[in-house]
């Protein structure tokens, strides 16, 4: 009985034909392998074609198939996994690599480009993205799809990780007249879909139309880009969602597909199989199957409930052997250090007003003449004036402050907590009521007793995730241990303070790397306080390794840096 298998090149894609003589057992085993499909070729024969996988080669060999050399080859090398590759030295970025790093961009080129990256938040998922870019500069251009809130993120993060003048262009609203130039284009998942109108089908059924060119997508599309980079992958969970059609309908389009998501999808299936799709169709083909086999499907009385796990071992297993790259914090902790920060930069929702106002305060500087202003910083019109800057950097990236809290939820997994820092009383106020079913808080007004209340509930409660804080209140004396994440809404004036309050996190007890975030409204007063505070934590650091230095006043130079 002939029984063969051999690999055949189709497009770009490399596919196994299979062949054999009709036998209706020899047909189920077929059946069975995923991605399986029936050719009526007139000319050659009927046939079978599959994927070129280690699971399609495994059970056409275990049936007894003779195998091309090929096919044998490859499977004698195996699934490439994290553990197998090595770390591939990427020259040239502006950033130093991890090791941990450098394989994730190992695993990104031995599976050609598609791939999950689905490491712990804070491993830097985007920057192995970036880097493996960098390694391919004939993917132009190449796209990245995020969140609104994390698109002047992945602006700052691209120029300070790849060398050169980087052509990045971001795009905002739907004013198609701006013709798309980019080398590397972002764009948010929100204005990427077509609009759609609604409709009754014959059977008067419900129904989408969708509406072209009303969305970017249709444009995109146009400029044949070679390379896709999906951030927070899982927003495409919902298969009817608008924003989920439009990912799909584009990374169609694309050959190279890096889908990033910190949501372990073994513990939540259902998230993650248009993930897995966009990446590789063959891995998981049948929607039915999938649902069944590892999301515990069952029928509620009303409809399907896809909501569960189950196999969540074999698909941990099966996801590794094919697309996934997944490592926890834990897991890499020799190559990271104690703490790592990260400028995280907001977009401003009153920006005219922000501008107006400082404006306003750098002609006041100049009128002042900006020494003369730096030395008289102590004087109460200076500080008003800062402090009113200030809040209204803070008032303009509160929405997208939130959207990120929100996100990093999404991001993690269910045990994952956080702590936020910041000063005024509205402004933890404001996240408390956002936050206030998973959230404790700790400011001026909170009395000794229900300080410890609030500490032991989220060093213990599972339930209590968040952990808001006034920074001179709660920057001192406690240990909450219980998160290795951080994060500021607003920055204090001394290194000292910002070290101490971030270290709440890392005490005794900790036996993570934290993470420490900035949550920075973009192009404001923020940002340059920021960039002095680094200035002033060396000057810190110097001084407590014991070198000589001269401190610098943190007002003064903040109105000279207006002044010049």
């Amino acid at each position: 009985m002939m029984k063969k298998a051999m690999m055949v090149k189709k497009g770009d894609e490399e596919v196994v034909e299979v062949w054999f003589d009709f036998n209706w057992d020899m047909l189920e085993i077929v059946k069975s392998i995923p991605g399986r499909r029936f050719v009526d070729d007139r000319v050659r024969g009927k046939h079978w074609t599959c994927p070129m996988t280690d699971e399609s080669l495994g059970i056409l060999q275990k049936a007894g198939f003779k195998l091309c050399g090929e096919l044998l080859a490859f499977l004698k090398r195996g699934p490439i996994t994290s553990d197998n590759v090595k770390e591939l030295h990427v020259l040239g970025l502006k950033k130093k690599l991890f090791p941990f790093q450098r394989k994730g961009v190992a695993f990104i080129e031995a599976k050609k480009g598609r791939v999950l990256i689905g490491d712990e938040m804070g491993l830097g998922k985007t920057i192995q993205a970036l880097a493996w870019l960098h390694l391919h500069p004939e993917l132009r251009p190449a796209v990245i799809l995020c969140p609104a809130h994390l698109k002047l993120n992945w602006n700052r993060e691209i120029h300070e990780t790849l060398p050169g003048e980087q052509n990045v262009q971001i795009l905002f609203g739907t004013d198609h007249s701006v013709p798309l130039t980019g080398d590397i284009i972002i764009v948010n998942y929100d204005i990427l879909p077509n609009k759609y109108k609604k409709y009754l089908d014959s059977a008067g059924r419900k129904r989408h139309k969708e509406i072209p060119n009303t969305g970017w997508i249709d444009f995109l599309i146009a400029l044949k880009p070679r390379a896709l980079i999906i951030d927070e992958a899982h927003y495409t969970k919902n298969t009817k969602a608008f924003r989920t059609k439009g990912t799909r309908k584009l990374a169609r389009k694309i050959k190279h597909v890096i889908a990033l998501t910190g949501t372990p999808i073994v513990n939540r299936p259902i998230e993650g199989f248009n993930i897995i799709q966009m990446i590789d169709k063959n891995v998981f083909p049948d929607f039915w199957n999938y649902v069944h086999r590892y999301c515990a499907a069952r029928h509620n009385g009303f409809g399907w409930d896809y909501s569960g796990a189950s196999n969540q071992e074999e698909l941990h297993g099966k996801l590794k052997n094919t697309v996934m790259l997944r490592r926890k914090k834990s897991e890499v902790l020799s190559d990271l250090p104690d703490m790592l920060y990260s400028h995280v930069p907001m977009e401003l929702g009153n920006e005219s007003e922000y501008d107006d106002a400082e404006a306003d305060f750098i002609r006041f500087i100049h009128k002042q003449k900006g020494e003369k202003a730096a030395e008289k910083a102590k004087k109460a019109e200076h500080l008003v004036k800062i402090e009113a800057l200030k809040q209204l950097a803070v008032k303009g990236k509160m929405e997208q402050a939130i959207q990120w809290i929100h996100s990093f939820f999404e991001n993690a997994e269910e045990d994952k907590k956080l702590v936020v820092f910041a000063v005024h009383k509205p402004v933890i106020a404001e996240v408390m009521k956002e936050f206030k079913e998973i959230a404790v808080k700790i400011d001026g007004s909170v009395s000794a007793v229900d300080r410890d209340k609030a500490v032991r509930a989220f060093q213990e409660d599972k339930t209590v995730r968040l952990f808001i804080g006034n920074i001179k209140a709660a920057g001192t004396g406690l240990t909450l241990t219980a998160a290795t994440s951080v994060a500021f809404l607003e920055l204090p004036w001394t290194p000292g303070e910002l070290f101490q309050a971030a270290s709440r996190c890392h005490r005794i007890g900790q036996k993570n790397s934290v993470n420490v975030y900035y949550l920075l409204a973009a192009g404001t007063i923020e940002e340059r306080i920021a960039c002095l505070l680094d200035e002033k934590g060396e000057v810190l650091n110097n001084i407590l390794d014991g070198g000589i230095v001269k401190d610098i006043p943190l007002i003064s130079e903040l109105i000279k840096s207006y002044g010049r």
